[in-house]
């Protein structure tokens, strides 16, 4: 099995790419520490018992990693390399039956303009967001905000902020005139 790596704009995280599904058409998910994984994902664990590991993110093929500041990447790399290889060649479940992320209840009146939302993340925003080794998640919307998380390495790229509001804010609010504002909200 070959794993590629691949930097990110955020220089504490890298792109794992191992070849195959990671987690498919079920979603991303982002485990901001060790105590948010708590037996939702067997791969998610073994990477947390790294030392340095500071947070996961489980994109459709690949798998971000972020360091803790004083750890090195030419230490930290082989031990994840290794962890994912035992991982897959295991044959164990990527996560758990339910682990996933829970939107907010969109009232009814609402559900046009949260389909058209979810549409434009989808088509213009999570592929390019995905290629820098992270995502962008629909959390709800309600009264004009739109509410987001920012995962994997874009959860902590410096300029993930600036690219939620000047970026995603001003094309949704192009395209979907009732959007007045995008949050980010955390994991």
């Amino acid at each position: 099995m070959f794993i590629e790596t691949e930097d990110t704009p955020n220089p504490a995280t890298l792109k794992f790419l191992p070849g195959r599904a990671v987690m498919g058409d079920a979603g991303t998910i982002d485990f901001i520490d060790a105590d948010a994984v708590s037996g939702r994902s067997p791969l998610a664990d073994a990477l947390f018992a790294l030392p340095g590991v500071s947070r996961v993110f489980l994109g459709n093929d690949f798998v971000s990693v972020t360091k803790s500041d004083y750890e090195d990447w030419s230490d930290l790399r082989p031990l994840v390399l290794t962890a994912l290889m035992d991982h897959f060649v295991s044959g164990a479940p990527v996560v758990a039956e339910g682990a996933a992320i829970t939107e907010d209840p969109i009232a009814p009146e609402d559900q046009e303009i949260v389909t058209q939302i979810k549409e434009l993340l989808d088509t213009r925003v999570r592929p390019a967001v995905a290629g820098d080794g992270g995502d962008i998640v629909f959390r709800g919307y309600k009264d004009g905000i739109v509410r987001l998380t920012m995962q994997g390495a874009c959860s902590g790229c410096p300029s993930s902020r600036a690219t939620l509001k000047h970026g995603v804010e001003n094309m949704l609010r192009h395209y979907v005139p009732e959007v007045v504002s995008v949050e980010q909200v955390e994991g």
